[in-house]
């Protein structure tokens, strides 16, 4: 498709709906017009038409927060645009990762499932991860495994999964939740120093629930 064929409205603007490409979270719901579509494409960041100042704005000209474009998608009738990004700091002019981070209805029928908010944190943890790697502050823990190399990151893996394994057996939820972290935490380390991207684990994951992968 070329933008000939998107569906501007009568204003000459097209709803985009904003999504962290890791985690599908929901950052924001801005418009564009054709020229702030166009910068996008172009720049490889947001940029979006302000209907109260009537003008193009630059997401993160000046907060620093820019969301660098993964994929922009469009529905079926081309009149509506979905864009995911990759974040580089709060989407909300108030600081908070998400422009919707309250509620006007919540269901008391709790499940007990994680949500799709929940798993942010994993994508928020492989970035810092990937930045201890690339930066190697002083004194992070996380340099501290890098420096030392695979072999002391096998044998962390290792330890943590055998205390997943005890706390598991003494039926200790309260231990099992810390160390199934720790657990999490060292694995995701030894996939970065592998440069094998978490997302490929979670598309195997994926594959087998939809039976692709038998």
């Amino acid at each position: 498709m070329n933008l000939e064929e998107l569906q501007f409205d009568v204003n000459g603007l097209i709803p985009a709906v904003v999504q962290d490409s890791a985690t599908k979270e929901v950052l924001t719901v801005a418009y564009m017009n054709r020229e702030s579509l166009e910068k996008s494409l172009e720049t490889g960041e947001t940029w979006f038409y302000s209907r109260s100042r009537q003008e193009l704005w630059h997401k993160g000209a000046t907060s620093g927060n820019t969301q660098k474009i993964i994929e922009i998608k469009f529905d079926c009738d081309a009149d509506s645009l979905v864009v995911l990004v990759e974040p580089a700091g709060p989407a909300c002019h108030t600081g908070e990762r998400s422009c919707f981070s309250d509620s006007l209805y919540k269901s008391d029928d709790v499940t007990g499932l994680a949500s799709l908010e929940d798993f942010s944190i994993l994508a928020e943890l492989e970035k810092v991860i990937r930045d201890r790697e690339t930066e190697m502050p002083e004194g992070a823990y996380t340099t501290y495994l890098f420096e030392k190399g695979v072999d002391k990151i096998l044998k962390k893996v290792g330890e943590e999964a055998a205390e997943v394994i005890i706390a598991a057996k003494n039926r200790d939820a309260e231990e099992l939740k810390w160390e199934a972290a720790d657990l999490l935490y060292h694995l995701m380390v030894l996939l970065q120093e592998q440069k094998l991207p978490l997302k490929e684990v979670l598309g195997v994951l994926e594959k087998r629930h939809t039976g692709q992968d038998k």
